[in-house]
């Protein structure tokens, strides 16, 4: 079966859901990364890409209670905040002499503030920063936005983009299964309802993230289910730019008696979905979560973007994560180098910025 499976590969067929589920028992990660690393080369070469960006979490005070959350507070706990709006402009102020091209938007659903709270933010970031882009707002925080307005998901998204929105990540996907969501995020969107915000966001020209959170209740099952579930979303609209695989972080969540998920099998994960999701031109190898030294080996494993300088991560690390809150460009430049990889600065829509060629770096 696996000669097959390396054969449709190499010939570029696709994949089928129960290829997918053969290659969850295999435990020949060289093999993996081997079809991995081929289905990468064909797609971006030897390029690596990473953006010089910065995190802006608005409020971690929150309605929903996910199991698998320890970023999210009730109003009146220790440690909940909320940004306003000109608290958000002088974090900005001191991220844009350090040269980044994005601000990276995310936050808690928030009780009381209204859509129009979010719409200042973005229009004053917007008009204050322009050449900054705003990937902001998760699916399920624009289904929450649609929710507390009164209006259409296209609606929002609309308002938002004539504010001056760019783009969506990929956040709150988690696993789809209805199963899984049940247990540890019933309070927020649907799998179904995510999908839905993200296809109108494509019909509306804004190229998003896709994400999955794994390593706490799911199966494999459910697992490759998601990751069937976003290329078919993609061969209809074309409007995800990276899939970005995200290993649950247990610590100070509900689920703190689950163990972290291993190298191997975040590596496994990383491969099955770079060889199932065929239509996705880019996997990212989010360094905040996976840590540098596995982010970096990911880079023989498939993944062929490093997300970006990132600083002040806040969400990953109240679930224990142990890796820095932020890291410079030239420290991405070398993890990248020393895989025998060309480092490409892109901007978030994967416009190439400057190519970083030994003895030839050029901008595009």
């Amino acid at each position: 079966m696996l000669h097959i499976i390396e054969a449709k590969i190499l010939n570029g067929q696709r994949l089928t859901r129960e290829d997918a589920l053969f290659l969850t028992g295999c435990n020949d990660l060289l093999f993996l990364g081997r079809l991995a690393r081929e289905v990468k080369r064909r797609k971006t070469g030897s390029f690596v890409y990473f953006n010089v960006n910065r995190h802006l979490n608005l409020t971690n005070i929150c309605v929903s209670n996910c199991r698998f959350c320890a970023f999210g507070r009730d109003r009146d706990k220790n440690g909940a905040y909320v940004m306003s709006v000109e608290e958000a402009l002088r974090t900005a102020r001191t991220a844009v002499p350090e040269g980044i091209t994005e601000l990276h938007i995310v936050s808690a659903l928030h009780p009381d503030l209204p859509f129009e709270y979010y719409c200042e933010v973005i229009a004053r970031l917007h008009a204050a920063y322009p050449e900054v882009h705003l990937q902001a707002f998760t699916a399920v925080e624009i289904d929450y936005f649609a929710k507390i307005s009164g209006k259409s998901i296209r609606d929002v998204l609309n308002i938002l983009i004539k504010a001056g929105l760019g783009s969506l990540p990929g956040g709150g996907a988690e696993i789809f299964s209805s199963r899984v969501r049940k247990e540890t995020c019933p309070n927020k969107a649907s799998g179904e309802r995510w999908l839905e915000v993200m296809q109108t966001a494509h019909e509306l020209g804004l190229k998003t993230n896709a994400t999955m959170l794994y390593g706490h209740l799911e199966t494999w099952e459910e697992r490759i289910d998601h990751l069937l579930r976003l290329r078919e979303l993609q061969d209809r609209t074309g409007g995800f730019q990276s899939f970005i695989p995200l290993p649950f972080h247990p610590e100070n969540t509900a689920l703190s008696h689950l163990k972290r998920t291993t190298a191997a099998e975040d590596l496994k994960v990383l491969t099955i979905a770079r060889l199932l999701l065929d239509n996705f031109d880019h996997v990212k190898a989010f360094w905040i979560m996976l840590g540098l030294p596995l982010a970096q080996l990911t880079l023989e494993f498939g993944a062929d973007d490093l997300d970006g300088t990132v600083v002040e991560e806040k969400i990953t690390h109240a679930a224990g994560a142990k890796t820095s809150e932020g890291i410079t460009k030239d420290e991405l430049l070398s993890l990248i180098r020393e895989m025998g990889c060309i480092p490409v600065e892109r901007d978030t829509l994967y416009n190439v910025l400057k190519v970083y060629e030994e003895g030839n770096k050029h901008e595009a």
